[in-house]
């Protein structure tokens, strides 16, 4: 029974997200899960359940990696399955170790604030220790009152609320005495916080170019990225002539192989085109380095057609660009997986007097990489992304949540130029206000405003977290070995 309640969180949390986005389950999905780690008093029960809880979990979130393995990968319908069941088993662990150190705090006192803090910083370690996707917060992006703690604790202030929520609501199952809910009256406190920008329109345009190039296309030749390239060229052009007023022409993260230091046609091409449509040029390529190994990048250039800034990215796709270590028999993705390198800096590019952050697809799951960007002058955001391989899966709308909660955290409007879809401008408050239509080939514009001011996440970051990874595990800690803490 203890082993069916934590699937039952399992499935709840999934049901949080794209394609279901049950949202309103948010504040009960960690319950089932919390009221069977306090039936439980052997640490090894509980990571039992969380491993298996985690497995279930990360089955039914990220059920695409399959799909991407077997059809780009080349791994087939087996062996997909058999690496993505790997990549679930391994990432439960971090559901197994909150399973185990949850255990001692939903039996203590203070349980309603310490069961939240501890799945809060768990939820912190996941992109150091591998991969990170979506959070519990993430689910909140479209709830006003506790998408206001965003811009000052960021997504993770918001797992906080809602796991506070679940952790409560397992209590009064439990039929703990009333008195260690009194922690819940920190909730008005949400009343406290200023609510989430109004909708201002956006008075600047750029022009986002959606190719819609098949990720499953044979290999690429010199012929087939030419026609591109001028098929692209000419969507650009006519665009900008339509557009008298645009500021930028954004391209996706590179759609085929596009190298603008190497193939002196695509060099000449985005030069030409550059100058030509008076814009400001961000578009993705693959860059070579002194050891010869390439970085996914992105380049800007002014409208005389000069480089103004590349920036390299520094967190790589797992089986995508590089190939995680226990996973090294999986094939390749993309023409250079497993090659790539990362880039060792941040760059914010120069507009004129304003600053552009160029951050670049699987980025958007990094929340402490995009506020630098912010904090670094940053005046409008920009997710050069390509979704081209999650298929019509779910993968899509998670990937574009995570790029509306980087807006909300940091209060900027972030422009989402993409492959082919979804190519979307974001509003301050996680919106979309423009979009292009998905699947198809086309160029148009996206609104948005140069923002300055920095809020309290974009400037201190992730101290919040990560304090509630510290202080959750010593008092999990401490309750475990001091008997009058485990109650009743």
């Amino acid at each position: 029974m203890n082993l069916l309640f934590g699937i039952a969180s399992a499935l709840l949390l999934v049901s949080l997200y794209p394609g279901f986005s049950f949202t309103f389950l948010a504040p009960i999905a960690l319950a089932p899960l919390l009221i069977s780690l306090a039936r439980q008093r052997t640490w090894k029960a509980r990571f039992l359940i969380g491993e298996l809880t985690g497995i279930v979990y990360w089955f039914g979130l990220c059920y695409w990696i399959q799909f991407v393995l077997a059809k780009h990968g080349g791994m087939g319908e087996f062996g997909g399955w058999a690496t993505f069941l790997l990549f679930c088993i391994l990432k439960a662990l971090h559901m197994a170790v909150f399973s185990t150190l949850a255990g001692p705090l939903i039996r203590s006192p203070w349980a309603t604030l310490a069961v939240p803090a501890l799945w809060t910083g768990i939820e912190r370690t996941h992109g150091p220790l591998g991969f990170a996707w979506l959070t519990l917060g993430n689910a909140a992006i479209d709830m006003g009152i506790p998408m206001r703690v965003a811009p000052f604790l960021g997504t993770y202030g918001v797992s906080f609320v809602l796991a506070m929520m679940s952790t409560a609501v397992a209590l009064l199952v439990l039929r703990r005495p009333r008195i260690q809910l009194a922690p819940l009256a920190l909730l008005l406190l949400l009343f406290a916080f200023p609510n989430l920008p109004g909708y201002t329109p956006g008075r600047e345009i750029a022009i986002a170019v959606q190719p819609n190039v098949p990720q499953d296309a044979p290999r690429w030749t010199p012929d087939m990225g030419r026609e591109l390239i001028n098929r692209m060229s000419v969507m650009s052009f006519e665009s900008a002539t339509a557009e008298k007023n645009a500021r930028l022409l954004l391209w996706p993260e590179s759609p085929a192989p596009f190298y603008f230091e190497h193939d002196v046609f695509f060099h000449n091409q985005a030069l030409r085109l550059a100058r030509d449509t008076g814009l400001y040029f961000l578009f993705g390529d693959v860059t070579f380095g002194p050891s010869e190994r390439p970085s996914n990048s992105s380049r800007l250039l002014n409208p005389k057609g000069e480089l103004v800034a590349r920036y390299d990215k520094m967190f790589l796709v797992p089986f995508g660009e590089f190939v995680p270590w226990p996973f090294t028999f999986v094939n390749r993705i993309t023409q250079e997986a497993g090659d790539f390198i990362p880039g060792q800096k941040l760059v914010v590019m120069p507009v004129g007097s304003h600053g552009l952050g160029p951050f670049i697809c699987y980025e958007s799951a990094f929340p402490h990489l995009v506020r630098q960007f912010a904090n670094e002058g940053a005046d409008v955001l920009v997710n050069l992304t390509n979704d081209g391989y999650f298929g019509r899966t779910a993968a899509r709308l998670q990937h574009l949540q995570l790029a509306r909660m980087r807006a909300a955290e940091n209060r900027r409007w972030v422009l989402r130029p993409t492959n082919d879809g979804y190519t979307v401008s974001i509003d301050p408050a996680g919106r979309i206000v423009d979009r292009l239509p998905p699947f198809e080939s086309v160029a148009g514009r996206l609104h948005f405003n140069w923002v300055n001011q920095k809020t309290a996440y974009t400037q201190y970051g992730d101290w919040f977290a990560w304090s509630c990874l510290a202080l959750s595990v010593v008092a999990a800690a401490a309750f475990s070995v001091v008997p009058k803490y485990t109650a009743g």
